[in-house]
């Protein structure tokens, strides 16, 4: 088991910087350096053994995507040889985040399909399903999302509860230079002292114009931030799980909102139930330990006074990435599963 990392002041306070929003501009770390009061060489350094120490994960854009019009859902299996179903349900490039989890339906996924899929969401999960063995599956898509924003308090001092804020759009048309801003947004940046300098050469602008266009993107709801994300183990945080509650359905959106409202919560949605899953509300809530996890998940059962409940740990991590949109893997899988 991976054990967490110790980590100074300095390291604390980049980490949390970096996961609320990394920069794009020409000289990120020396900007960093100056709100830390630190040095651009020094967090380079910090930054390049961080993430040799697979403390940071990955550092780039992080899309919506619904917003850029492709269709997904969470999904969960019930599967017999779970590491056959894992690996064949891993090689679908619009598969993010993959777990075993502590339930009878024992696999657990996201999965996006491209705007222009022939298949589509519901025919692209049947034929999983087929070729993984399932004996049952279930397609949960997000009905109402409360709250996505994963940022691990680094610190300890952050409040119990935030606020959640609502982004109003301002609509945006995205042109041929924005797709290829898009495809190059969603590459890990190097530690370097201008690591957004390649994409500027390949689309022939300045840095300027990318910040510009980059927030553009964010404000129009393509993008949510430019950020950091962390291996949840390393950085001390050994514990989350997927907690699942029963609500009753003229409560459920006012729940939703006070579940989203805790700061342990990352995820927070509301999605379709069924015979077998009687489950709308979905959370996800990190901790560093077991027993600090279930014990905010105690406290928000009384405050919200529901009862009926269940912890979905994640037992193993099969596959964590973010998707590369607008790649040809898509079409590249589909055409082969298309001709199988």
């Amino acid at each position: 088991m991976d054990m967490p990392t110790m980590q100074n002041d300095l390291e604390k306070e980049f980490l949390t910087l970096i996961q609320k929003g990394f920069p794009v501009t020409e000289r990120p770390f020396a900007e960093l350096a100056e709100t830390l009061g630190s040095t651009e060489t020094e967090l380079i350094n910090l930054y390049r053994r961080l993430r040799d120490e697979k403390i940071i994960r990955q550092t780039s854009a992080i899309f919506d995507t619904k917003s850029l019009g492709y269709k997904s859902s969470l999904v969960a299996f019930k599967v017999g040889d779970i590491d056959a179903a894992a690996e064949i349900i891993n090689a679908h490039p619009g598969v993010s985040h993959n777990y075993e989890r502590d339930n009878p339906y024992n696999l657990w996924f996201t999965i996006a399909v491209a705007p222009d899929s022939k298949l589509g969401l519901e025919k692209t999960v049947e034929l999983l399903a087929e070729k993984s063995g399932a004996e049952s599956f279930i397609i949960l898509p997000t009905k109402k999302m409360f709250k996505i924003s994963v940022q691990l308090d680094m610190k300890g001092d952050r409040a119990k509860k935030e606020k959640v804020r609502r982004r109003e759009k301002v609509p945006m048309e995205l042109t041929p230079m924005h797709m290829e801003m898009i495809k190059g947004l969603q590459e890990n940046i190097e530690a370097t002292e201008r690591p957004f300098a390649p994409l500027v050469e390949a689309l022939g602008i300045d840095h300027d114009t990318l910040a510009a266009e980059t927030e553009r993107l964010k404000k129009a709801g393509y993008m949510r931030r430019f950020a950091s994300i962390l291996y949840h183990r390393k950085a001390g945080f050994t514990a989350n799980a997927m907690v699942v509650w029963k609500v009753p359905e003229e409560r459920a959106e006012s729940i939703g909102e006070t579940v989203a409202a805790y700061s342990a919560v990352s995820h927070c949605y509301l999605r379709p139930v069924f015979p077998e899953w009687p489950y709308p509300l979905f959370s996800m809530v990190h901790g560093k330990s077991k027993e600090e996890v279930e014990a905010v998940v105690e406290e928000m059962a009384g405050e919200i006074g529901v009862e009926e409940y269940s912890y979905l740990y994640s037992t193993r991590e099969f596959k964590k990435v973010r998707i590369r949109y607008f790649s040809p893997e898509f079409e590249a899988w589909e055409a082969e599963a298309l001709s199988a």
